[in-house]
């Protein structure tokens, strides 16, 4: 199925910034006496928007975290961006071939603005994501799971939800996009095929990215 408009999720999808985010939250999260692990932090937050994290901590161990938390966090992800973030593999040979096909696509991602724009100015993908292509959770009252995001970037880009498709690499943004009504395809790359239950189709590599995009 040739989609109107392919909605990629940031984090993990276009830029490689799951390794260096979820480094950073364990340790931060430790460090605030929440002992977290690499591993369970990609488990329990991993797509999550930073008010989800809050929700989730509180949640377990009835404390709430630092009020600096988020301006610390964030100012440590940039700063390890600036000095490790690249492009996920293949994923500019992707953008590359829909701009050729003149396939329309946008960004929704649970990070911020800044966030997106700080990943993709270090990874060079700003050159594909110009103005009106970039949704962020801030823009939406509830981020993933529920499909706010993703419906308000389709009626952004004018296109109805059954012909979008989602390209997603958490098991929260799998659920958002099925909940959207929007075809998934899920990426396995650090994420289990079986965590990504809801998903249209998986795929582990880019280059299988472009067959099911456009055939």
């Amino acid at each position: 199925m040739r989609y109107d408009l392919v909605i990629f999720d940031n984090d993990g999808v276009l830029v490689d910034s799951e390794p260096i985010s979820n480094r950073l939250l364990a340790e931060y999260l430790t460090e605030v006496g929440h002992p977290t692990s690499y591993e369970g932090s990609i488990r329990d937050y991993m797509g999550s928007a930073m008010h989800r994290i809050h929700d989730l901590v509180l949640e377990r161990t009835g404390e709430r975290l630092p009020e600096e938390f988020d301006e610390v966090f964030h100012g440590r992800v940039f700063a390890a961006f600036e000095r490790e973030l690249k492009p996920v593999a293949g994923i500019v040979e992707v953008l590359e071939r829909l701009v050729a096909a003149g396939v329309p696509y946008c960004v929704g991602s649970s990070g911020s603005h800044e966030r997106i724009r700080v990943g993709h100015r270090v990874a060079g993908l700003d050159r594909f994501f110009g103005e009106g292509r970039v949704f962020s959770a801030e823009d939406v009252g509830r981020g993933k799971p529920a499909p706010d995001l993703f419906l308000h970037a389709a009626e952004r880009m004018g296109v109805a939800p059954g012909r979008c498709v989602v390209v997603e690499d958490s098991p929260l943004g799998v659920r958002a996009g099925v909940a959207a009504g929007m075809d998934v395809l899920g990426f396995t790359a650090m994420t289990p095929a079986e965590r990504l239950v809801g998903a249209s189709r998986m795929y582990a590599e880019p280059g299988e990215l472009v067959e099911l995009l456009l055939g």
